[in-house]
């Protein structure tokens, strides 16, 4: 039997983690933080700047109780109200009841330690500003396949919650369409009321809609924001597409017709809770904490099944991670961005009810660049799929239109380009300065039929919307384009699509790995992230389609396949969690530290064979350190160190039939790893206690997996990190 997604609430805490109060103590008394969320030094001890105040004990999410939840929610206010007039702090600017139990308030440092200080009160830390977990510009990018799922059907009466940048929900990829499917059932959110977003927005696809901007600061907004759930920056309308756009939608840019396109759950619902927003410097862009716990907060309330979280952070337990816990104590599935590694270090989410989610390459679209009849041909991204030439070619810097000098010109800037030397003709383009389409949009201008786009440097190599066809190139292959250039300036070239194919399976550079001496393994999995195709703001790109690299893409793609796995299986949310790690395909050359269990496979998690169950309220006990003595957390992974030779897991037959299941371990190089017992046999839903024991070892570090195979064909994979 497979048990009922479970919505109930659970047993509370005695106390957060400490190690997660001695940092926000620490930050606390070393930050102040600005009136639009962004931490600063130096602040003065009397300005008051807003803080994130958690008081102990859960949210009504994680209490079980048979008072009424508004009697809780009430008391917790009242609780609120005395600890906080203890301090003479003010009003909060929000109340949190539900994930957790706390406020986000004006203090100064002096109130912020005497609250740090005070009984009841579990943490806190001043607001800052996160990035989201998208990657622009960094290496290890690729060519994109045009849609997330060849499917027209999955996540039917599923509802993802994204807490993102808000939703442009106009177009056919978000409409009402035939075949969602009856309302789902449970879910309370509303939509709310602004100039530009209304009750009206809210069509059956899109359910709820709301925004949180205190933390950030609204006179902090770029001037041309919506201050409503409406996306004016386009991450969260990517997020949504690629996660739960409608299918069979025509995608056209420009002249091309470029297929049809649909999200990994087709038929999952979206709420839209917009908490991350645009300056008018964009290195200010970002979501404020208190922002982002508030959005959680509704969201958990609102009830949703899946929440999608693509921002990054720093990789500790906090407030956005104690609301997090909320979230997944209310039985939803919690999938969350590992982040960049440049920004966030190790990987971001590191907390056990988060599924943390890494970048892996995907499918590409490539072009050819075929220099002169007889000359080189070079491969390179290129997403367009119309060939141009034989045409002539020059080097932009020959090009400068008057006024513009030879550099703008060779960068492709825009107005650089003379009409007359560059009209129907091939244009090579130096990358930087300017953005890449900005400089296929000055070749259109000066009536150019197509660009060659030339690395200097380890950069990515994209396959963007460009302006006029376009094939991207490597530094390597540049150097190349750039000699037969120079020795053939009057030669003819050609630019051919050469369609799309599967990359070998790798984790993208950019994509941060997990700590090795971190509370759990992470990043739990990992999704394609390179050049995804999603929707967009034509306000924000200029165009109704555009792509995204980053582990923010990957994020998005495994909430769909959550959403698809709820709706076909009706599991709970770590029955969930289970199947999409364990049935991962394994990243050739990756660490677990890099990978995690390996690249999520949709289909695969269907049938997982044994899944590693846990009750809701083990997170919570886990985080007290309230577990019994020498039981581990039952995750389906793996991460022994500090001298630690022995764990164990509980697994369940996920199946319908009794099923023999046999174990072995591969990957270690360094260390002998056995499992007792050798085999098992359940009955379905029948659960069993397995050991992994470590012995030997010649070096400090290890990885590898523990593998129980079914009668039925099934592997149940369990990655495992050593650190000695």
């Amino acid at each position: 039997m497979t048990p009922p997604r479970d919505r109930s609430p659970h047993p509370g805490v005695r106390r957060v983690l400490a190690a997660a109060c001695a940092l926000a103590a620490g930050a606390a008394a070393t930050l102040g933080v600005a009136g639009t969320g962004h931490a600063v030094r130096g602040a003065d001890d009397a300005r008051a700047e807003l803080y994130l105040v958690t008081l102990e004990g859960p949210g009504t999410s994680g209490t079980a109780s048979e008072v009424d939840r508004g009697l809780q929610q009430l008391r917790m206010q009242t609780r609120q109200q005395r600890v906080l007039d203890a301090v003479d702090a003010p009003d909060p600017v929000y109340r949190w009841t539900t994930a957790l139990n706390g406020v986000a308030v004006e203090l100064t440092r002096e109130q912020a330690a005497r609250l740090e200080a005070t009984p009841g009160v579990s943490m806190v830390e001043p607001n800052s500003v996160r990035p989201l977990a998208a990657a622009d510009g960094v290496e290890g990018q690729d060519a994109p396949g045009l849609s997330p799922s060849a499917r027209t059907r999955g996540g039917q009466g599923v509802v993802i919650g994204f807490v993102d940048t808000g939703l442009d929900p106009d177009g056919p990829v978000f409409s009402s369409v035939p075949g969602l499917g009856p309302a789902p059932e449970g879910f309370g959110g509303v939509c709310a009321d602004a100039d530009d977003w209304g009750p009206a927005t809210c069509n059956g696809k899109v359910v709820a809609g709301d925004w949180f901007v205190e933390g950030f600061g609204a006179d902090a907004v770029r001037s041309s924001s919506s201050l409503s759930p409406r996306d004016d920056d386009g991450h969260g309308t990517a997020m949504a597409s690629i996660a739960a756009g409608n299918a069979e939608v025509a995608v056209r840019v420009g002249d091309q017709d470029l297929g049809r396109y649909a999200g990994v759950a087709p038929q999952a619902r979206i709420a839209v809770y917009k908490a991350c927003w645009s300056a008018p410097d964009p290195a200010d862009d970002g979501c404020a904490t208190a922002d982002l716990v508030s959005a959680v907060d509704r969201a958990t309330a609102d009830g949703v099944d899946v929440l999608n979280l693509s921002v990054g952070g720093p990789p500790r337990l906090d407030t956005v991670e104690t609301a997090l816990l909320g979230a997944a104590e209310a039985g939803t599935v919690v999938v969350a961005a590992a982040g960049d590694r440049s920004t966030s270090g190790t990987a971001a989410h590191p907390s056990p009810w988060v599924s943390t989610v890494g970048a892996s390459s995907g499918t590409v679209r490539e072009g050819r660049l075929r220099l002169g009849s007889d000359g080189p041909r070079v491969d390179g991204a290129m997403i367009a799929d119309e060939a141009v030439g034989p045409s002539r070619w020059l080097r932009g810097a020959d090009a400068a239109a008057p006024g513009a000098t030879r550099q703008q010109a060779s960068l492709c800037t825009p107005g650089s380009l003379d009409a007359a030397r560059v009209a129907d003709r091939v244009v090579l383009c130096e990358r930087g300065g300017v953005g890449r389409t900005d400089k296929s949009a000055a070749v259109e201008r000066a009536d150019g039929v197509g660009m060659v786009l030339l690395n200097s440097g380890p950069d990515s190599v994209d396959a963007d919307f460009h302006s006029v066809p376009t094939v991207h190139v490597g530094a390597t292959d540049a150097g190349v384009v750039r000699r037969w250039a120079r020795a053939h300036p009057d030669a003819k070239v050609r630019l051919v699509p050469r369609g799309a194919r599967s990359l070998d399976l790798r984790v993208l550079g950019f994509s941060a790995t997990g700590d090795p001496a971190g509370p759990v393994l992470k990043p739990d999995l990992v999704a394609p992230g390179a050049g995804l195709v999603g929707a967009a703001p034509t306000g924000a790109v200029g165009r109704r389609w555009d792509t995204q690299t980053g582990t923010s893409p990957a994020t998005a793609w495994t909430s769909g396949t959550a959403a698809r796995l709820l709706a076909r299986r009706g599991w709970s949310a770590t029955w969930v969690r289970s199947a999409l790690v364990s049935t991962a395909d394994a990243v050739p050359g990756a660490s677990a530290l890099a990978s995690g269990s390996g690249r999520v496979r949709g289909q695969r998690a269907l049938r997982p064979g044994l899944v590693h169950d846990l009750d809701l309220g083990d997170y919570r006990a886990w985080l007290e350190g309230a577990l019994p003595a020498g039981e581990p957390l039952n995750l389906p992974s793996v991460l022994l160190s500090g001298g630690r030779s022995t764990t164990t897991r509980t697994v369940t037959n996920a199946g319908t039939k009794a099923r023999y299941f046999s174990s072995s371990t591969a990957g270690f190089e360094a260390h002998d790893v056995s499992v007792t017992p050798a085999a098992l046999r359940l009955a379905p839903g029948e659960s069993a206690t397995y050991t992994v024991r470590v012995a030997g070892g010649t070096r400090t570090s290890d990885d590898g997996y523990v593998l129980w195979r079914g009668g039925n064909g099934t592997r149940t994979r369990v990655p495992v990190q050593l650190t000695r």
